[in-house]
């Protein structure tokens, strides 16, 4: 009578890497990167950011560098923030919809250059345009304290998403967490003739204190907080509300940030959604991941690629990392 050790019968499968590779079950591919990218006025050459080491704000010249680098390893979108001079915030936040403004400007650039080649997403709130700093216009409710105005906000990313559009972005993507934007923007840029410009919704924004780092990156105003309109880490059912309104209001993709605290959340919107879903690894993710790499405490590389792995394989389609570049060199090899 045979006697096999049917206990070992896993293991035959990782005895090499040729083997290793037949069976995996999650691949991870440049194609899958969106690269989140900085561009600020004011300077005369691209200046890293502190807190995110090999991260730059960049000049419009070098902004186009890193486009086509990061094109040439087979990334086919990036995301595109704006970074305005101080002076030229103000409390609505109008550099967000004037053509001239540091993003729009940008946007027009970057499609001239790479027309359909690389897809342009333009990020679409508003509190890199705000001298306070909050994604959206300040007013106060009946007790007098100060709040975000939703309906007025949402009347202000109408704007800022046809500029956008105009200036040449495939994608915009709304940040900001006001109920009822994604029914309102996919409304705007149909009226003004563009339908075939995607929204890309960011469904489930936690308000995280891993976004850190991305302060200094966009030379924030905020004081205080934003959770009065992002979610609650503690939260899960409302992340799912969010995602299916997004998806009955027009959204194209959508979105959970961050990605790896909060894996659950994306598998979840990963099941429930009919369409293509992102996650952000976010700028405490990355720089996380950078200072223990560059104190020698973990193997960079490797813990970048398998941070990567685990986002993918809790569900998304799509990965917003400022590792994109990087990862893409290790996958090309």
């Amino acid at each position: 009578m045979s006697t096999f050790d049917f206990t070992r019968r896993p293991r035959r499968l990782r005895q090499n890497p040729a083997i290793r590779e037949l069976v995996s079950e999650t691949r991870l591919h440049p194609a899958d990167f969106i690269l989140p990218m900085f561009v600020a006025d004011g300077l005369s050459e691209k200046r890293e950011i502190s807190s995110m080491p090999g991260v730059f704000q960049h000049t419009t010249d070098s902004l186009v560098r890193a486009v086509a680098e990061a094109a040439e390893q087979g990334i086919r979108c990036i995301d595109l923030f704006g970074v305005p001079l101080d002076d030229d915030k103000d409390a609505e936040g109008s550099p967000a919809w004037d053509p001239e403004g540091v993003l729009n400007r940008n946007l027009a650039v970057l499609r001239k250059e790479f027309g359909d080649d690389v897809m342009i997403m333009a990020d679409t709130c508003l509190d890199e345009f705000t001298d306070h700093g909050h994604c959206g216009v300040l007013s106060e409710d009946r007790w007098g304290n100060s709040i975000v105005d939703n309906d007025a906000t949402v009347e202000l990313y109408q704007k800022m998403s046809v500029a956008q559009a105009e200036a040449g972005a495939h994608i915009v993507s709304p940040s900001g967490m006001m109920d009822g934007q994604i029914e309102a923007i996919r409304a705007a840029l149909d009226v003004a003739g563009f339908q075939d410009v995607s929204i890309m919704a960011y469904s489930a924004k936690y308000a995280s204190a891993f976004f850190g780092p991305f302060r200094e990156a966009v030379g924030s105003s905020l004081q205080g907080d934003r959770r009065t309109y992002q979610q609650d880490p503690a939260n899960i059912r409302e992340s799912l509300l969010e995602t299916q309104l997004d998806i009955e209001e027009g959204a194209d993709f959508v979105m959970v940030k961050p990605a790896l605290p909060y894996l659950d959340v994306l598998t979840k919107v990963a099941e429930m959604s009919p369409v293509p879903v992102a996650a952000y690894q976010v700028s405490g993710e990355y720089a996380m991941i950078q200072a223990a790499g560059l104190n020698g405490w973990v193997d960079r590389e490797a813990v970048m690629m398998e941070s990567l792995t685990a986002i993918k394989r809790a569900g998304a389609d799509q990965i917003l990392t400022y590792f994109a570049v990087d990862a893409a060199k290790q996958l090309n090899g």
